[in-house]
């Protein structure tokens, strides 16, 4: 009875840790230091009278629950504070010279590098060059992640580049001029937290290196040892590209130079984006880089073969099998061992967390106790939220636990080697083996059909523990991701066991001889072709709106019920709890209003248009480089999670801060048309060859919503070629009960234009060219007297948008201005013209910045 009583309030205990863990992470601002320790010690006498209570009576389970998730919600705070170290605002924007180490593997980006830099010297540049005698270290985080770029071009930072950076290496301390700025990312509806990541990272700043003409080249000042690890990771990166992908290789080659890269060092920069779109529609992306999977399959095989290794020691005279058993040293051993694996594939959060829960199990197995699975389950969820809090936060998380638990608690006893297997004392020596001999009876016809039907019993019990895995899991990645493969439960039974046993070990073992490393490639290549085939084929994947919260949980209850030991009578029951998430879509407007989301892209416009049927992207936000840009990163996962099907995507002219994401959004939306002022041969007119030209005079009718194209003039184009910005597609959007005018990169000649020929007054007004002091003229802004002015604009941009006096000019008007830095996404909707909601408002946790506001550099 005290036994059962102790493992009711030991799962009540750490269910409740969660639990305060979960809470802890929705505080928007974090309460002093002082009044978490305080929480903490007042935890302590409450224990202290709890002991004495009777275990198991709901009473105490409750006390204790209480108690545990008040101490979580503590110690989360007081993690979260040891944190929040950010850097001086005064600091943002300023030319500083910096000494330190860098303290990972570098990324190579399509530009340069990304590294971490951990400072140790900090001084302030002034407008002449010199040096401040201050150290200003103290006022800056101590780990900041730089980028050096260097190319033939201009880049967002605002100079010239024409020359690519040198190599950085791991370990290295260099003095180096830069630029930083606290974290900041986009802000879009359930997009990624770039903030949270980098708050989980350490990260307290991010900026570039400045290498204009003016300014000191940086200087690698030497080597240090106090990376080891990470450039012996390097080191073997760079090798394994350099020798899978020669110059003058085939394109496929690079490709899995860079998957195995992804295995072996965990650098998932290095996979080509077009696999991971394959990846991720056969359900295969957790493969292909260092997940829970790899780590597990790695502590697996080392742990047998260092217990295997035990137990022959005792031939060779060796005591310690007598007095350890082989089991125990093999966990022990095989967690080490795992763990040394984790640190060379970077440490990552995932690595981390199938460490701890491998810990928990093999602290449990050593000591002997014998613990039901629910409370081991509850035990390693615990633990990782002990090291990691924010891991909660974490789509990876929730996917390992749920298929993890999910295991445990439908899995059948695991299938016994077949009985024919020969005896100890019979078994054939190794000369046996090799050679035939007397002793080969054992393995007679009757043998080998008993370890036939043992192997089809084993796949028939992986295939059915896939099934379930994926149908668990359903409504988890519907909720994360918007997208559940079909073709996933295929792939992943031919996958899993070809990348974790074959691929992955071949890897491996490259990094001591080369040789595996053209194995591996062989063995990705097969898979890679199947893939190939398989994301081809009709509906290999379903993409679906991002469901709310509850719905998603509700029909992970559905799938759970499925999957677990339940009659068939309950289980049918379940079904219906799958059917809302399926068929789920966000609320449109109704007939005759419309809504307005100005997606957060940084500095360039993304504005969608919703009516009751129809929809229209208004420009598709920047270029990033070469490689990103805003419809990759933003708008198509945007859209996809929203289920919108555009009916247009109008381009207002053809500078790249507007255009840049156009390709993607048009190779996702198949069906949308093209309205853009782009010259005739610009490429993105081949994409859509029965594009329209937008001109003023063009209007139409959606559900009640009238849409009239005001700028440029249908005349022919003057004899001298216009300027983008001239040429700029201005579009407004009107109902009787709420009126928006999307205005592009006008200037202010456009603008009188627009006045001469009449305006009238607009609820919400798109700033034109992002709020630039050439733009929002005086007499544009009293014709127009918009309520609510949107500013789409970047962090801390080059351009010091929204200028100044542009913004006096509005609080003049009376306008509210909202800006995407401080706001992040922001919707408005006609039925409520003077509202505006804001991303970041209805976000905003502790590790988010509040209140930001841009200063120009």
């Amino acid at each position: 009875m005290m036994a059962m009583g102790w493992a009711r309030v030991l799962g009540a205990s750490l269910l409740a840790w969660c639990l305060g863990v979960a809470l802890q992470l929705q505080q928007m601002a974090l309460w002093p230091t002082a009044l978490y320790a305080a929480g903490l010690a007042l935890a302590c006498p409450v224990a202290w009278g709890l002991r004495r209570r009777a275990l198991g009576r709901g009473p105490a389970t409750l006390a204790w629950g209480l108690l545990w998730a008040w101490t979580a919600f503590a110690v989360t705070g007081l993690h979260a504070q040891s944190r929040s170290l950010a850097m001086s605002a005064s600091l943002e924007g300023q030319d500083l010279e910096v000494v330190g180490v860098v303290q990972a593997m570098p990324q190579r980006q399509d530009l340069g590098w990304r590294f971490r830099f951990r400072i140790e010297e900090a001084w302030r540049v002034d407008a002449a060059g010199a040096l401040q005698s201050v150290d200003l270290s103290r006022d800056l985080p101590a780990q900041v992640y730089l980028g050096w770029y260097g190319h033939d071009g201009a880049h967002d930072s605002g100079w010239k580049l024409t020359a690519l950076p040198e190599p950085v290496q791991a370990g290295e301390r260099w003095r180096m001029r830069v630029r930083l700025k606290a974290p900041h990312g986009h802000m879009n509806p359930r997009g990624f937290d770039y903030e949270l990541w980098l708050w989980e990272q350490g990260i307290g700043a991010t900026g570039y290196v400045r290498t204009r003409a003016k300014d000191p080249p940086p200087v690698r000042l030497d080597s240090t040892w106090g990376h080891p690890i990470e450039v012996w990771r390097q080191r073997v990166r760079d090798s394994l590209l350099t020798h899978l992908a020669e110059p003058g290789s085939d394109v496929d080659a690079a490709k899995r130079a860079g998957v195995l890269a992804a295995l072996v060092v965990g650098d998932q920069a290095a996979i080509d984006r077009s696999d991971w779109d394959v990846f991720r529609a056969t359900g295969v992306a957790h493969l292909m880089s260092i997940s829970g999977l790899h780590v597990t399959m790695f502590a697996w095989l080392a742990s047998a073969l260092v217990g295997w290794a035990w137990r022959r020691s005792a031939l060779w005279g060796f005591v310690g099998p007598l007095r350890w058993p082989a089991v125990h040293v093999g966990a022990v051993a095989g967690l080490f061992l795992a763990g040394f694996y984790a640190l060379f594939s970077g440490w990552g959060l995932p690595a981390q967390r199938t460490l701890l829960m491998l810990g928990v199990v093999v602290v449990l197995r050593v000591s002997a106790r014998h613990w039901h699975g629910a409370l081991v389950w509850l035990m390693a969820c615990a633990v990782v939220l002990v090291w990691d809090p924010w891991a909660l936060l974490q789509a990876g998380f929730w996917l390992s636990f749920v298929a993890v638990g999910v295991l445990m608690a439908s899995g059948h006893p695991a299938q016994s080697l077949p009985s024919a297997a020969p005896e100890r004392g019979n078994a054939p020596s190794w000369r046996d083996r090799l050679w035939g001999g007397s002793k080969m009876h054992h393995l007679s016809a009757q043998n080998a059909g008993a370890w036939l039907a043992w192997l089809g019993s084993s796949l028939g019990s992986l295939l059915r523990e896939q099934a379930k895995i994926t149908l668990a899991l359903a409504p988890l990645t519907l909720l994360f991701f918007g997208q559940v493969s079909l073709v996933g439960l295929l792939a992943n039974v031919l996958a899993i066991p070809w990348v974790t046993l074959v691929i992955t070990p071949l890897a491996l073992l490259g990094v001591l001889n080369s040789g595996f490393w053209d194995l591996a490639s062989w063995a990705l290549q097969p898979l890679s072709v199947l893939l190939n085939g398989l994301s081809g084929w009709p509906l290999a994947s379903v993409s679906t709106a991002m469901p709310p919260w509850g719905l998603a949980l509700l029909a992970l209850l559905g799938a759970l019920a499925l999957v677990l030991r339940m009659p068939w009578s309950w289980k049918l029951l379940c079904l219906p709890m799958l059917w809302p998430v399926l068929f789920w879509s966000p609320p449109r407007p109704v007939h005759g209003q419309f809504e307005l989301l100005a997606a957060d892209v940084g500095q360039g416009n993304a504005v969608l248009v919703r009516t009751a049927k129809h929809s229209l992207l208004y420009d598709a936000g920047p270029r990033y480089s070469a490689e990103s840009d805003a419809g990759h990163r933003v708008l198509v996962p945007l859209l996809a999670q929203m289920g919108e099907r555009l009916d247009v995507l109008m381009l207002s002219h053809r500078d790249s801060d507007h255009t840049g994401g156009a390709a993607a959004v048009l190779a996702m939306q198949t069906q949308a048309a093209l309205w853009s002022s782009l010259e005739d041969e610009h490429p993105l007119h081949a994409l859509r060859p029965g594009w329209t030209r937008c001109h003023a005079g063009q209007s139409w009718v959606w559900d009640g919503v009238v849409f009239e194209v005001l700028h440029p003039p249908p005349t022919a184009l003057p004899p001298k070629k216009p300027k983008p910005n001239e040429v700029s597609c201005v579009l407004r959007i009107s109902t009787p009960q709420g009126s928006a005018l999307l205005a592009g990169d006008i200037e202010a000649r456009q603008e009188l234009a627009l006045v001469d020929l009449g305006l009238s007054p607009v609820d919400v007004l798109l700033a034109p060219h992002h709020g630039s002091k050439t733009s929002s003229s005086q007499p544009f802004l009293q014709a127009l007297q918009p309520q609510i002015a949107l500013v789409q604009a970047g962090y801390r941009n080059r351009f010091g948008h929204p200028a100044p006096e542009v913004v006096a000019r509005y609080a003049q008007q009376g306008s509210q201005l909202v800006e995407s830095t401080r706001c992040g996404a922001a919707t408005w909707r006609s039925q409520a013209p003077a509202q505006v909601q804001c991303e970041r408002a209805d976000r905003q946790r502790y590790w988010h910045r509040s209140g930001v506001q841009p200063v120009p550099p």
